[in-house]
C-alpha cells in the first residue's frame, strides 16, 4: 500500500492539490496521513479540509488548527500568524470546527506514531535538536515516528554510539529512507509553507511493500495562492514568504 505523508498544509489548496495528484500518480493511494496544521496562514482552509477528507485520512491537529477553533490562545504567535489565525476562525463552519476539535493529539498506525510537534508536547514543541529528538524517542513506543511543525524535512536516526544519542539529516528531493530495524523519526517537510529556503511543496510517500519512505519536492502555482491571499488581505509577509521558502 502507498500512503501519502503530509504536514503543514496551511490552507494552501494549490500546493495540496499538486501533492495529492503526484501521490496518486498511476497507482492507487491507500491512505493519507496528515501531521497537523491543515489550516492557518493560507487562503483556503475549508477547501483544504474538504479535499483531505475525501481520502482515507489519519490526522492529528497542529497549533494553528487549535488556534483557529479557540483551543489555543494566539498570545505566543507572532503578529502575522495571529492575524491569520483570527481570519481563519471566521472562515470555518461549525462542522469544520467540530472536526478539528475531535482530532486525537497522537495517532498510532502500525509501526508508526503520528504527532504534530513531539510526543513530549504534541501541539507546540519543535523537533529541531538532538536533545528534543531523544526526549521524543524515549516516549515513542513504535519503531518509527512522524512529526511536522518545523516545515523542514528531517530524518533522525537513533544511534547509541553517536555522541548525542542520535544522528540528524536533512534529506533532499528523491531521498528514499529504508525502514529496517533501527528507530527513526521522519519529518516530511511543509506542504503549504516550506521553510528550508526551497519554495517547492514537500511531502513523503510510504510504500509498505518496499518498506521505504521517499521524500518529494514539487513545484506548484505559488502565484495563484498569493493572489488569493492578497484578495483576503492576509499579511504581506505571509504572502511573500511563499516565494522564498521561508
Amino acid at each position: 500500500m502507498r500512503i501519502a505523508i503530509i504536514a503543514d498544509v496551511h490552507s494552501n489548496l494549490e500546493a495540496l492539490e499538486t501533492v495529492l495528484r503526484h501521490a496518486e500518480g498511476e497507482n492507487a493511494l491507500g491512505q493519507v496521513w496528515c501531521l497537523g496544521d491543515i489550516v492557518g496562514y493560507g487562503p483556503d482552509p475549508a477547501a483544504c479540509m474538504a479535499l483531505l477528507r475525501r481520502f482515507d485520512l489519519r490526522c492529528v491537529p497542529g497549533n494553528h488548527d487549535h488556534a483557529a477553533i479557540g483551543l489555543l490562545p494566539t498570545d505566543d504567535f507572532n503578529r502575522d500568524a495571529a492575524a491569520a489565525a483570527h481570519w481563519t476562525a471566521d472562515q470555518l463552519s461549525p462542522e469544520e470546527r467540530s472536526y478539528l476539535e475531535s482530532l486525537p493529539h497522537i495517532v498510532q498506525e502500525g509501526d508508526f506514531t503520528l504527532v504534530h510537534g513531539t510526543l513530549r508536547w504534541p501541539i507546540w514543541e519543535y523537533l529541531y535538536s538532538p536533545d528534543v529528538a531523544l526526549a521524543h524517542l524515549q516516549r515513542q513506543q513504535t519503531p518509527f515516528g512522524l512529526v511536522g511543525h518545523t516545515h523542514v524535512p528531517m530524518l533522525v536516526v537513533e544511534d547509541e554510539k553517536a555522541k548525542e544519542g542520535c544522528r540528524m539529516y536533512y534529506p533532499e528531493d528523491g531521498t528514499a529512507v529504508k525502514l529496517d530495524d533501527g528507530r527513526l523519526i521522519i519529518n516530511p517537510g511543509g506542504v503549504g509553507q516550506p521553510r528550508d529556503g526551497d519554495p517547492r511543496a514537500s511531502y513523503a510517500v510510504y510504500d509498505s511493500d518496499a518498506r521505504t519512505v521517499t521524500l518529494h519536492r514539487l513545484e506548484y502555482d505559488i502565484a495563484a495562492t498569493q493572489k488569493k491571499m492578497e484578495a483576503a488581505a492576509l499579511p504581506r509577509w505571509l504572502i511573500y514568504r511563499l516565494s522564498i521558502g521561508q
